[in-house]
């Protein structure tokens, strides 16, 4: 019961005096009055409560702007762009000259019923925000899915796209639709991207095998893929999210949700990846261009920031680990083995001669070397050739086909593959191409865990081996005892 109900019953019905009303209730002498008139002239409708709205708003939005702001919102919406109360009003503001804040334009939709509630959805205030000071300083990068559409309406294949964005002026520079990403794939896309660009000082990405395998299987862990192998080369650093944390890559996401949101608001879906290609151009030039960026000041559009920011470029390389690894491997009946290396597959010559033989190599970065694992005889010793170029290529083209030397393998852009086993050697040991080889391979002869995992795999055993008799040599006969005592045989070339 409310209290103007209380006021006029203890009056009406009881015949109680206004001034006991007033001690009794603990109200004003006019506001009894006021209620006993209002009861007199509507009767029982003066026990609701009235609104309190004043009668006038001389600073209410007019009814033409109101209207102005939800067709906004649905044209926004219908367009695939963002429709919040900040991009309607920087659409306010500079195509209808009208300055409206952004609590009466959300205040507006939500009593048009135009807002979703996101009770559940987390702060922005609890995220820690951090931006690179300038262009080319970090770019980051990711692929999402997306499915095509068959030209009879029915769902088609799922592609998948790849995005290269600037961290600190969220520049869209490169996205691309493919079957699927390879590591090849980002391996070309990032050529690509830093050949128009620059090379960046920094990538941001997740975990993801065409990224990194740091996380992959004990067997590969400690590697690098193609990918690494490029920014390793480039003297780019490399930075990941820590796993099941995809906020650090916040940015490249959420420029997915926004990218995927525009292509499902299109009306004519694409059904092959040119179609889907041609909508990316198209939007990544409106996203630069066009869209304003809540994020940039005085929301700018990403081109407008990245254009007149002068560029951070990759500083000098500090990085000092190395990859090593030993792998056990029998040389084919072509008398050569495979290594890959930076995504890519080497196939390194031994001679027929050593065909099903087993031998173990021991890899340092580039530095190879192939040991007989029953004789510790140094059967080659070599580096393999970085890609010369050491700028982004502006094109790829496919390596011709050797009809002279059929033995020679070419995998990979700017790798040479020499077979050197048909030179004859005294010691069995490849002559040094250089001073800075030698000292690389003195590094990797006196590696101590290449030389003691060399050590546990020759020991003493019965074991037959492809081609070789019983393993029976002793530990001596390790890495440096081949180098020092002459061990190994002179490499006969095969005919």
């Amino acid at each position: 019961m409310s209290k103007a109900r209380l006021v006029i019953t203890a009056i009406t019905v009881e015949n109680r005096s206004v001034a006991e009303v007033v001690a009794t209730y603990g109200i004003s002498r006019s506001w009894v009055y006021e209620l006993l008139a209002r009861y007199r002239a509507e009767g029982e409708a003066a026990y609701e409560p009235r609104s309190r709205r004043p009668k006038t708003s001389p600073k209410a939005l007019d009814t033409a702007v109101v209207e102005l702001i939800v067709r906004l919102r649905k044209e926004l919406t219908e367009s695939g762009h963002d429709a919040g109360p900040e991009t309607i009003a920087w659409h306010l503001s500079h195509h209808h000259r009208l300055n409206v804040s952004k609590a009466t334009i959300a205040r507006h939709l939500a009593r048009h019923g135009l807002v979703t509630p996101e009770p559940k959805k987390r702060p922005k205030s609890s995220y820690i925000r951090f931006e690179a000071a300038m262009p080319n300083q970090a770019w980051q990068s990711d692929f999402t899915h997306y499915r095509l559409t068959r030209p009879d309406g029915r769902p088609g294949i799922e592609v998948e796209i790849i995005t290269w964005l600037d961290d600190h002026s969220r520049y869209a520079l490169h996205i691309s639709a493919h079957r699927r990403i390879t590591t090849s794939i980002v391996v070309a896309t990032f050529r690509d991207t830093a050949a128009q660009h620059g090379i960046p000082t920094s990538t941001l990405t997740d975990n993801g095998m065409v990224y990194t395998v740091r996380h992959a299987s004990l067997s590969h862990r400690g590697g690098r893929n193609g990918f690494e192998h490029q920014l390793r080369l480039w003297g780019v650093i490399q930075k990941n999210s820590r796993p099941g944390h995809p906020t650090t890559c916040g940015k490249v996401e959420r420029f997915q949700q926004t990218l995927k949101k525009w292509l499902n608001a299109q009306p004519g879906q694409p059904a092959t990846t040119v179609e889907l290609q041609a909508l990316l151009d198209r939007f990544r030039h409106e996203y630069n261009h066009r869209r304003p960026h809540r994020s940039l000041p005085h929301r700018a559009t990403p081109a407008a920031v990245y254009d007149t920011m002068p560029k951070a470029t990759p500083g000098p390389w500090t990085d000092t680990q190395t990859h090593e690894r030993v792998r056990t491997d029998t040389v084919s009946k072509a008398g050569n083995v495979t290594l890959r290396i930076g995504s890519q597959m080497h196939h390194i010559g031994i001679g027929r001669t050593y065909a099903g033989t087993c031998i173990i190599l021991l890899v340092q970065d580039l530095d190879v070397r192939v040991v007989n694992a029953t004789t510790g005889e140094l059967l080659r010793e070599l580096t393999i050739d970085p890609p010369a170029t050491t700028s982004p290529p502006t094109n790829h083209q496919a390596h011709p086909r050797n009809d002279k030397h059929p033995n020679l393998h070419p995998a990979g852009s700017g790798v040479r593959h020499d077979l050197r086993h048909h030179m004859v050697g005294l010691t069995g040991f490849e002559p040094a191409a250089s001073s800075s080889r030698t000292t690389r391979a003195t590094k990797l002869r006196h590696s101590p865990r290449a030389e003691r995992v060399y050590r546990r795999s020759t020991r003493p055993s019965t074991k037959e081996c492809p081609g070789e008799g019983p393993i029976a040599e002793s530990r001596a006969g390790g890495v440096l005892g081949a180098a020092g005592q002459g061990m190994a045989q002179p490499v006969v070339a095969s005919t």
